[in-house]
C-alpha cells in the first residue's frame, strides 16, 4: 500500500517525466525554455524592441497630443483624451517590433549551427515552432503590459478595468503570431540576419502609419483609408482600442457584427481577422522549417 504523499510524489514526477521524453508537448516545452533563457542572457534585444515603441508614446502624447487630441476629440467626442487613444496602438507597434526579431534569433541558429542540430534531432519541427513562438508570446505579452502601465502613469485610462487590459494583451499577442511567422518564414527562406531584419523593418513603419494607430481614419488622406481597410493593424488596433474606450469604434470591419452590442462588436471582427491571418501565416512558416534540411544551412 502506498502512502498519500508516495503517490503525490510519484505523480508529479510522471507529469515532468512526461515532458521530458521525445513527445510532441516534450518538445514544445524544451523549446520554449531554450528560447526564454536564450532571452535571459541576450537582455539587449528584449530592450531595444521595447525602448522604441517606449519613445513613441512619450513623444507622440507629448509633441503631437494637443493637435492629434483635436481629432481624437472630432472623431470619437470628449472626453477621450489623446494617451487612452494611443496606447493601444503603441501595444501593437510593440507586438511588431517584438515580432522582428523572432527571425532574427532564428537566424542566429543558423549561424551558429544550432538549427542544424534541430533539424536531424528526433524533435517535431511543428512543436519546434510552436515552443519557439511560445516563448516569444510570452515576452511579448510582458512587454505589453509594461506598456499598459506606463500608459496609465501618462494619463492614460483604460475603461474596462483589469479585464480590458488583459484583454489589450491578448489581442496584441494574437497580432503578434502573423508577424512572428513572416518572420521566422524570412528567415529559412533568406538565412541571413540583415535581410531579415530589412524587410521586417520595411514592413512595421509603413503597417503602423497607413492605419488608424496614431489617428482617426477620417483625418487622413483617402489614400491612406484605402490601404488601412486592408491592413492587419487597424484590425489590431481598433480592437483593442474598443476595449481601452469600452465602445466599438472598429472603423473598418470584413466581418461587420451588432451581435453582442457595444465594445464585443469593436473587439470579435478584430480577433477574428487577426486569427485567420496567424493561422495562415504559421501554417506557412511551419510547411518552410518541415521542408528545411541541414544540407539548406549548411
Amino acid at each position: 500500500m502506498s502512502t498519500p504523499g508516495v503517490e503525490g510524489t510519484e505523480t508529479a514526477s510522471s507529469a515532468t517525466d512526461d515532458l521530458s521524453v521525445n513527445s510532441f508537448a516534450g518538445d514544445v516545452w524544451v523549446n520554449f525554455k531554450r528560447w526564454n533563457l536564450k532571452a535571459v542572457r541576450n537582455p539587449f534585444v528584449l530592450v531595444v524592441s521595447l525602448v522604441q515603441p517606449v519613445i513613441f508614446l512619450v513623444l507622440f502624447t507629448e509633441v503631437f497630443g494637443n493637435v492629434a487630441g483635436r481629432a481624437v476629440e472630432g472623431a470619437l467626442g470628449p472626453g477621450v483624451t489623446y494617451e487612452s487613444y494611443l496606447v493601444p496602438a503603441i501595444a501593437v507597434q510593440v507586438s511588431l517590433a517584438a515580432a522582428v526579431t523572432s527571425g532574427v534569433g532564428l537566424v542566429n541558429d543558423v549561424e551558429n549551427g544550432m538549427f542544424e542540430k534541430v533539424l536531424v534531432s528526433p524533435m517535431n519541427r511543428t512543436a519546434v515552432f510552436i515552443g519557439k513562438t511560445a516563448a516569444e508570446l510570452f515576452r511579448i505579452a510582458v512587454q505589453i503590459a509594461i506598456i499598459l502601465g506606463l500608459g496609465v502613469v501618462l494619463g492614460a485610462e483604460v475603461q474596462t478595468g483589469l479585464a480590458g487590459a488583459l484583454g489589450i494583451v491578448g489581442v496584441g499577442v494574437l497580432f503578434s503570431l502573423w508577424f512572428v511567422a513572416f518572420s521566422n518564414s524570412l528567415a529559412v527562406i533568406t538565412r541571413d540576419q540583415e535581410s531579415t531584419i530589412i524587410g521586417g523593418n520595411l514592413l512595421q513603419f509603413p503597417l503602423l502609419f497607413l492605419s488608424s494607430a496614431f489617428l482617426p481614419l477620417g483625418a487622413l488622406p483617402n489614400w491612406i483609408q484605402t490601404f488601412a481597410r486592408v491592413n492587419p493593424v487597424t484590425y489590431g488596433v481598433d480592437a483593442a482600442r474598443s476595449l481601452m474606450l469600452d465602445r466599438d469604434v472598429m472603423t473598418v470591419s470584413v466581418i461587420e457584427t451588432e451581435t453582442f452590442g457595444g465594445t464585443l462588436d469593436g473587439v470579435v471582427p478584430g480577433v477574428a481577422v487577426l486569427a485567420g491571418l496567424g493561422l495562415l501565416l504559421g501554417g506557412v512558416a511551419v510547411v518552410l522549417l518541415s521542408r528545411a534540411t541541414s544540407a539548406d544551412v549548411r
